[in-house]
């Protein structure tokens, strides 16, 4: 019998293909190239138009075309093909979680994480740490993990950037249309929606649940816009990272008491909960109640807390992890102390901590003091964070404290360009995405013709010079947008020379405008006659950053001006579709944070797979992943510590130095094909290095065999069952 998920779209399909409406239902089409493929077939503009969004398409395109494909040979063998492929991907028993562990399978995980990056037509990310949570996910689905995501359907998302005549960042918002997205909603046995309450100070706030399948993973969105809630809280799931601090600890109180709230009405029963950032770690109260309340004393509670739960930190720097005040946390919590048998001042002591701003309740400090397995993104965050937070071990030696790493990673099926996809399957093998992580497969990659490849990259590059081109027209279109605009979005960048991206969050310490500290030098590498170098920017400073908006306008202004001769551009709007052509088709990524304040970075690994070489700060994840070959370090001499001002022109002035001496001639050199045989090499150890250790394959087999599992086998020896 035919799954039903969507009235209008079920009701005008053809029996032939009406499996299409349960293909657009899971977002595994989003990383399986055949199925994306049999998407474009059916409707190559309706594709573009709806920004790659199935379900949209199935909405929008004409019955008549609907009963054509259901008729035309063709397009049904490749159907076929693709329903048998969904079908053994999605199927039981055969992944790599069940076959390691089959005594396990039946032992769920959640992952609570305040944004989700799973696809652009769901804008519920801000940045990195979203399309992490969202590669995080696909990677659970592809390996088999019994995998639950939890967090908030925003109905207006992050916000959509547009740059004002002098270049301000302005926030617009725009409702999601739920109907035309994969949201399934969570219906009760009588039909009706499910609804959550979570009692938030002194009223009830319902909550209506989504779901989202990523491949075998399920995603569970709360939704406060509901009949039933007053209009302000309404506006608690409305936007991420929206209001001011109060609404920031309400937010944090859903995610985390409602993230419990919905498993349990679900009866999904986890044995770990991994916390993906302290924003959800009011989830350890919720469960520390439940085993008060069955008659469990406190201390044997919050053992079973601990061994159950896992926390992943992203941040190393003290003022980016959220505070309360604790007369605002009493005023939401001061029913729970009782009902944990507990004192007000133990309460406040599990969160207690002074980060050098003075003594609040810190939500990672409380989620540390009660995970039994803590993580940083990079084996220099982690030691960054051993540093940091020190104090809450004080019995113990620094590189004894118990805070590990799992160095991130990407998704490699969903950030591969289509051209660079090709060139694995016929190089590397047929089936290099189910053995992306064996490094002797990447060895390989020296098979591969210099000229093959780097034709591969001139056409991924002039995608991106499309996609460039066709946003500065929609902008001059419905913007009216003025010629200096048109000017910094682009359109006369020059494809045949080395083109340098820059693309992330606009915040001052990311340092966007590091390569603007000496103008003439810039202008001498801009303007060379026979040597040009461009660069490409894009980025979105948070809202309520005032510094980085001045950052960004700065850079934009610069983008305009006529000095600059239309070699810098600025892509507005950048998100995952945007993201994907600039990974994909600029010539170099560069970061240049200052150090040590970039976790991990992910950009430069999707990067890294395409054949981009990155120029980078040793921070993060380049620290592990340079090697001399597979591109550039961005180091002085400056010792650690070094004021800021310090440390910028000296990083400047290196970033200079590894440009003018090394990035631009290796660029240019080339043999009589016009292939650059040096750079090439560079490339291919780009692609060996990522490829087996920056993927989520990698990364999720770490969590599974250093967390997943050893917390999974304490709770079965704790409780006898895995469930709690």
């Amino acid at each position: 019998m035919d799954t039903e998920y969507n009235p209008v779209i079920h009701a005008r399909l053809p029996r032939r293909i009406i499996r299409l409406e349960q293909l657009a239902y899971n977002l595994w089409w989003s990383w399986n190239r055949n199925a994306r493929d049999l998407f474009k077939r059916m409707d190559r503009t309706l594709w573009t138009t709806t920004r790659h969004n199935p379900v949209k398409m199935l909405i929008e395109t004409s019955s008549e075309n609907l009963a054509a494909l259901a008729k035309d040979p063709a397009f049904l063998r490749q159907y076929d093909a693709v329903m048998m492929e969904m079908d053994r991907d999605l199927g039981n028993g055969h992944h790599w979680f069940a076959q390691t562990y089959p005594e396990l399978e039946s032992e769920k995980i959640a992952y609570l994480s305040a944004e989700f990056g799973v696809h652009t037509s769901m804008p519920i990310y801000s940045g990195g740490l979203g399309i992490l949570s969202g590669d995080h996910n696909k990677e659970a689905s592809d390996l088999g993990l019994p995998f639950i995501g939890v967090g908030f359907l925003y109905e207006q998302g992050y916000f959509s950037q547009r740059l004002d005549p002098s270049g301000w960042q302005e926030s617009i918002y725009t409702d999601l249309r739920q109907e035309e997205v994969a949201l399934l909603p969570v219906l009760c046995k009588d039909g009706t929606c499910i609804r959550v309450n979570v009692t938030v100070g002194d009223r009830e706030v319902a909550l209506q649940v989504w779901e989202v399948l990523v491949g075998r993973a399920r995603l569970y969105l709360m939704d406060a816009n509901v009949e039933e809630n007053a209009p302000w809280d309404r506006e608690l799931t409305a936007r991420l990272y929206g209001g001011d601090r109060e609404m920031r600890l309400q937010q944090e109180i859903l995610l985390g008491i409602g993230g419990v709230k919905i498993i349990r009405m679900l009866d999904l029963k986890p044995a770990v909960w991994h916390l993906n950032e302290g924003h959800s770690a009011f989830m350890v109260l919720e469960r520390l109640k439940e085993y008060v309340a069955q008659g469990m004393p406190w201390n044997e509670a919050i053992e079973h807390i601990r061994a159950g739960t896992v926390f992943t930190t992203h941040t190393p720097v003290p003022a980016g992890h959220d505070t309360f005040t604790f007369t605002q946390v009493e005023r939401y919590f001061h029913s729970y102390w009782p009902q944990l048998g507990i004192s007000r001042d133990e309460f406040m002591a599990l969160g207690s901590y002074d980060n050098g701003y003075g003594v609040n309740f810190n939500m990672t400090a409380l989620a540390m003091r009660m995970s039994g397995r803590i993580n940083g993104v990079s084996a220099l965050h982690g030691e960054v964070s051993r540093r940091m937070w020190r104090t809450l071990w004080p019995e113990k030696a620094e590189n004894a404290i118990p805070i590990g790493h799992v160095t991130n990673g990407v998704h490699l099926a969903s950030w591969t360009g289509e051209a660079m996809h090709r060139i694995y399957r016929q190089y590397i093998s047929p089936d290099w995405l189910s053995r992306q992580d064996e490094p002797m497969l990447w060895e390989r990659i020296e098979d591969v013709p210099d000229q093959v490849l780097w034709d591969a990259h001139v056409y991924l590059k002039n995608k991106l010079f499309s996609a460039m081109r066709e946003r500065a027209r929609q902008s001059r279109m419905q913007q009216q947008a003025s010629a200096d605009h048109l000017l910094a979005s682009g359109i006369l960048l020059d494809p045949d020379a080395l083109v340098i991206g820059f693309a992330r969050r606009f915040a001052t310490y990311k340092r966007a405008g590091l390569i603007f500290r000496d103008l003439e030098r810039l202008k001498a590498l801009i303007h060379h006659r026979y040597r040009p170098v461009q660069f490409v920017f894009a980025g979105k400073a948070h809202p309520a950053d005032d510094p980085g908006k001045r950052l960004l306008q700065e850079l934009h202004q610069w983008a305009r001006s006529a000095e600059m001769g239309g070699r810098i551009a600025f892509v507005e709007d950048y998100d995952m579709h945007i993201a994907r052509y600039l990974v994909q088709g600029v010539d170099v990524w560069m970061n240049n944070p200052r150090k040590p304040m970039e976790a991990s970075g992910t950009s430069g690994m999707k990067a890294s797979f395409n054949g981009i070489p990155n120029l980078s700060i040793l921070d993060g994840w380049w620290a592990e992943a340079y090697n001399g070959r597979n591109g550039w370090a961005i180091q002085s001499d400056l010792p650690d510590g070094a004021p800021e001002w310090e440390q910028d022109k000296a990083d400047a002035e290196a970033l200079y130095r590894v440009l003018e001496d090394e990035v631009v001639p290796l660029y240019y050199q080339r043999n009589n094909d016009n292939v650059p045989q040096g750079w090439v090499a560079m490339m291919k150890d780009a692609i060996r290095t990522v490829g087996p250790m920056f993927s989520t394959r990698r990364m999720i087999k770490e969590y599974t065999q250093q967390y997943y599992v050893p917390s999974i086998r304490e709770i079965i020896e704790l409780e006898g069952d895995g469930e709690n």
